[in-house]
């Protein structure tokens, strides 16, 4: 937490928050689904767009825990469009923090539902980021996504790379599901493990945080052709997602 911070922490001021039940960012308009219209509302102050979906701004309830393990549980179902419970699992695995993150459609109809973790990193400056993808997404003034196309040459991270400092927000694809981050001048990395296809990096250009976010579908993907990443749950169904960060010494 920051040395200032006081009363109760807003998410953005803790280590890691969960996106469910859509990652980043959706069209103000909605989206369209089996001949419907649904409109989520906004649910940040100055952003126009519905963002990160709503379990992040929810009270989990403590279902059970341990020295070594969390289990925390949401029940959303007077929410719309998305109506659904969930259950975060945290497990402390000698190196390792294990995330399991379950979410069950309890909604009268089938949607298309999406997961991911939005983990804050410190230090843009001395990291080094090694995460393969086959492309990366454009953005338009209001940050969703125009084009798919070629990773330019300084964001790519085929092998270790230190991360751009003139501010990144963009959605990459065909990453298989694993990467790392060093920090050569503290000596430590973080290797980073998910069940998923994508991942969102934000830089903002001067600060000394980024995020490294692993999710199952990329921005806007409502909207997108053919909703890439999405699972489309019916009612009862269940979508689960896993998260490994593994500390290591340099």
């Amino acid at each position: 937490m920051p040395s200032d911070a006081s009363g109760v922490p807003t998410p953005s001021q803790l280590a890691c928050f969960p996106l469910l039940p859509w990652s980043n960012r959706m069209a103000s308009s909605g989206f369209a689904f089996e001949s419907r219209q649904y409109v989520p509302a906004p649910n940040r102050a100055g952003e126009p767009c519905p963002i990160h979906g709503d379990g992040w701004q929810q009270a989990w309830q403590v279902a059970h825990h341990t020295e070594s393990v969390l289990t925390l549980t949401l029940a959303r179902p007077d929410a719309s469009p998305f109506s659904y419970e969930a259950e975060l699992h945290y497990t402390l695995d000698d190196a390792a923090l294990v995330v399991d993150l379950a979410l069950r459609n309890i909604g009268a109809l089938a949607l298309p539902f999406g997961i991911g973790l939005h983990p804050w990193m410190p230090d843009p400056q001395g990291a080094q980021l090694e995460a393969c993808a086959d492309g990366v997404w454009s953005s338009g003034p209001d940050k969703l996504p125009l084009t798919r196309g070629d990773i330019p040459d300084h964001w790519r991270f085929d092998t270790p790379a230190a991360l751009p400092q003139d501010g990144v927000d963009h959605v990459f694809d065909g990453w298989p599901g694993r990467a790392r981050i060093a920090w050569p001048a503290r000596g430590v990395a973080l290797e980073i493990e998910a069940d998923m296809d994508y991942f969102i990096l934000y830089i903002p250009a001067g600060r000394d945080f980024f995020c490294f976010e692993p999710v199952d579908h990329p921005v806007n993907a409502h909207n997108l052709p053919g909703q890439p990443g999405l699972t489309v749950l019916a009612p009862g169904a269940t979508l689960r997602r896993r998260f490994t960060f593994r500390g290591a010494c340099l």
